[in-house]
């Protein structure tokens, strides 16, 4: 093994050994499962709830069916600021994004909110 290799390997190990004991006390709300958002009653059907600590959207299209998005606008990077009439705002520069897919409803963002790794377990809804 090369000697920089050496050396990467252990900065990485490093910081991982670092980062692991912060993340696990933080904010309560983390497991090994993922980030507990909330209640799936929380989730209005046809709209959805900003979750800002996390950077992401939770939305409800149809009854019993929710979607994760970042909540991060593909255009200039400003956090969305609410969800109504079934998409999800930028306050930044009147972005739209449909609530079912994250496609863009309005611009002048041109690409899609990414989606976000939910699971729905009961009425409980964990970042994955």
């Amino acid at each position: 093994m090369a000697e920089g290799t050496k050396r990467r390997t252990v900065l990485v190990t490093g910081a991982a050994v670092l980062i692991a004991p912060l993340t696990a006390c933080g904010g309560g709300g983390t497991s090994a499962s993922g980030t507990d958002l909330g209640k799936t009653g929380d989730i209005p059907e046809g709209g959805g709830k900003i979750f800002k600590d996390e950077k992401v959207v939770v939305t409800q299209p149809s009854k019993g069916d929710f979607k994760a998005f970042s909540a991060i606008c593909t255009h200039e990077g400003c956090t969305v600021s609410k969800v109504v009439d079934g998409t999800i705002d930028c306050p930044c520069h009147g972005s739209k994004f449909h609530i079912a897919d994250g496609a863009v409803a309005h611009g002048p963002a041109t690409r899609p909110l990414p989606a976000k790794s939910i699971k729905v377990e009961g009425n409980s809804i964990r970042l994955t």
